[in-house]
């Protein structure tokens, strides 16, 4: 089983002669000020968790946007700071972009264009001309910072998701020896969804920039190939799969922890949960995630088995998400429009059948609700991987709940065990919650152990071993 520790003796054993780069758009840590005080927190996050220890063994540096309010007052003259603050081990380089570049590349074009394109939902994805234009500055500007931390040292560089679709071939022009590898963190879609975008032939060009291309499952890699294939364009480029996953020795740890264990205690008390049939949905409001939908397997379940009222609380968790695109505020309004709803018509003086929780919740709260819950819900409507069912899974210490979950997940073609769904089918997803609800503990047992198994063989540690050793490999063979 791959651990922070073995990651990292993989690093100093295959990559001691190049220096490491690392690419994201959101950085590995954050400087903010705290009236006269400049403090530090590390976002939390699956990338950050796989990519930081990866990173302190190499000593190699992270290319990032800045983000944080003090985030210039601690670089030096060349953008640099060392990281982490309270030992550094590494150099994070910031890059600086101003609100209309953020607003054209990250809120437009990446988010309003690539996020919808690549996710198959029913919200369209939009483009605009300004948009495209200032993600291709953007990326030229993370470029020339790579390519200035790079100087004439060999080097291998990962990129990270869909805000770099043109980095490598940038990268690759002012530098042609180098080796690149990306890893793209959401779905591939099929030529005929892909073509809709006016620049996919520029966008496939740029990611044939990369010597290695990562996606979660085959069946993205073989979304890949075939739009290569079919808008005719050339490259020499490895497509495979890096199914991501989760530090499963650390939640599973953390869960254990005597803290959430009062937490339980204090959310039972609160909530009025003792004896409850307890459920959670745990995400970023986001319309990929299928919130809406859950809501409404949810009212069928309560309207067809009428012997669960009062005995049923189902607690939705999550955060506002881009409130500044329209889309995500209009689905805030329909979430909030659906549990008021759902609360009006079947709750009574002492009971509610939805709890929701829509702000930033610490992890002992989250490892609570996860031990909690008797069953877990991930209705998404189209996901790379989701790493909230991994999660879920790592929490369960006592090898018990059920995980229902989405057969247009990246996860579902690891998570056999799991009660798969399809979101849009309301009366079968109810079903499903009952399902859930009814089986019968040593089915729970027997499913949860399974699930837990592959988690914790399949974690975080052995996505980014895998990537880096396969990334070193092609290095070693040019």
């Amino acid at each position: 089983m791959w651990t922070r520790e073995s990651l990292g003796q993989l690093v100093k054993e295959k990559l001691s002669r190049y220096l490491l780069v690392v690419v994201s758009n959101r950085e590995p840590y954050v400087h903010t000020l705290a009236g006269d005080k400049i403090t530090w927190h590390q976002p939390v996050g699956g990338l950050t968790e796989a990519l930081d220890p990866v990173l302190r063994s190499s000593g190699g540096t992270w290319v990032a946007q800045g983000s944080g309010d003090a985030d210039r007052k601690v670089v030096d003259a060349a953008d640099r700071v060392a990281v982490p603050p309270d030992r550094p081990e590494y150099t994070l380089r910031r890059v600086w972009l101003t609100q209309e570049e953020v607003n054209g590349y990250y809120l437009g074009f990446a988010n309003e264009g690539l996020w919808p394109l690549c996710h198959t939902t029913s919200v369209p994805p939009v483009f605009r001309d300004g948009d495209w234009l200032t993600y291709k500055k953007v990326n030229r500007i993370f470029a020339d910072a790579v390519a200035q931390e790079i100087g004439g040292r060999r080097a291998l560089v990962l990129v990270q998701d869909y805000h770099f679709a043109l980095l490598a071939s940038y990268i690759r022009a002012q530098n042609p020896g180098l080796t690149i590898g990306q890893f793209w963190h959401i779905p591939w879609p099929s030529f005929k969804v892909l073509r809709t975008c006016p620049w996919y032939g520029e966008i496939l060009a740029g990611l044939l920039g990369n010597d290695l291309l990562g996606f979660h499952t085959p069946s993205y890699c073989r979304n890949f190939k075939e739009s290569v294939e079919d808008a005719a364009v050339n490259g020499a480029t490895a497509v495979e799969a890096f199914p991501i996953s989760v530090d499963f020795r650390k939640i599973s740890g953390d869960a254990a922890a005597p803290e959430v264990e009062r937490e339980m205690d204090s959310l039972r008390r609160e909530f009025n949960l003792e004896g409850k049939y307890v459920g959670i949905g745990m995400d970023r409001l986001d319309y990929t995630k299928g919130i809406p939908e859950r809501l409404q397997a949810l009212d069928r379940f309560l309207e067809d088995n009428s012997r669960y009222l009062g005995r049923v609380v189902f607690i939705q968790a999550g955060m506002p998400s881009r409130t500044q695109v329209g889309i995500y505020e209009q689905l805030d309004r329909r979430v909030d429009e659906l549990i008021r709803g759902l609360n009006q018509k079947y709750g009574t003086a002492s009971w509610q059948p939805v709890i929701p929780l829509m702000r930033q919740l610490t992890p002992v709260t989250l490892n609570a609700l996860r031990r909690l819950a008797h069953f877990c819900v991930v209705s998404s409507l189209h996901d790379g991987m989701n790493l909230v069912a991994k999660e879920y899974v790592a929490a369960r210490t006592d090898d018990d709940g059920v995980l229902i979950l989405s057969k247009f997940t990246g996860a579902a073609e690891e998570l056999a065990e799991a009660v798969f769904i399809d979101p849009r089918v309301i009366g079968e997803f109810a079903g499903k919650i009952k399902e859930a609800i009814e089986m019968p503990e040593e089915e729970r047992r027997r499913r949860m152990s399974a699930l837990r198994r592959t988690v914790a063989e399949n974690n975080i540690y052995k996505w980014g071993a895998s990537m880096l050793s396969r990334l070193a490999a092609i290095a070693e063979e040019k």
